[in-house]
């Protein structure tokens, strides 16, 4: 007797993914074509974006960009404060960017290091404050590195959508980050789709847009 999948909607996830397949595969695509002199500031995307909007942190990143705030000593609380992209906690993501800055070459120096994403992901939670899992994840994904999950609001109501969890967990401590992680990858096996497509799949579902 052939085995009942405990997931749902199951070929409706199929028909959504072959519909965005081509451009979710070219935005990856991008990602891993992110030059070593953007790394910086796609860490600093990464830094504002918890408890704030994306397109916040996306036009916020650009005014830092103009001012070359990585080449120039100055206080980017002033730029994170402004109304027209506020970012929240803009004093404490301030003293996190300044530090990233200083700590840059070693950053660097571990991107290079021969490792795996995942063991890489677990050096930036260690080494960069203001880096949780979803972040460190965010990052690496960003500057084309892949099999990571990134577990946001949105990826998890999609998992509990396809019963890949049955409930949304109030708080992601690492080891439950890493336990649904491993659901999420299994689940990704047996639909033969690589889990960082997948994951772009279901921000776009709930956003319309297959975004950083």
């Amino acid at each position: 007797m052939k085995r009942e999948s405990p997931y749902r909607e199951v070929d409706e996830l199929r028909r959504d993914y072959a519909g965005s397949r081509t451009r979710i595969r070219a935005r990856l695509e991008e990602f891993a074509r992110v030059p070593q002199a953007e790394y910086f500031y796609e860490l600093v995307y990464c830094l504002l974006t918890p408890q704030s909007s994306a397109v916040n942190a996306a036009k916020a990143v650009e005014r830092l960009r103009e001012a070359d705030f990585l080449s120039r000593d100055f206080d980017p609380s002033v730029v994170l404060f402004r109304k027209e992209h506020y970012i929240r906690f803009h004093n404490t993501k301030a003293m996190r960017l300044l530090e990233a800055k200083r700590g840059l070459p070693g950053i660097l120096a571990a991107l290079g290091e021969e490792s795996s994403p995942p063991e890489k992901r677990s050096w930036f939670v260690r080494n960069v404050k203001g880096l949780g899992w979803k972040e460190a994840s965010h990052f690496l994904r960003n500057i084309g590195y892949r099999d990571l999950a990134i577990l946001d609001r949105h990826i998890l109501k999609n998992l509990r959508r396809h019963r890949i969890i049955r409930t949304l967990p109030k708080s992601l401590t690492p080891s439950r980050y890493q336990s649904i992680e491993r659901r999420f990858r299994r689940f990704a096996e047996e639909l033969a789709i690589p889990m960082d497509e997948l994951d772009l799949l279901f921000w776009s579902r709930e956003t319309g847009e297959i975004l950083k």
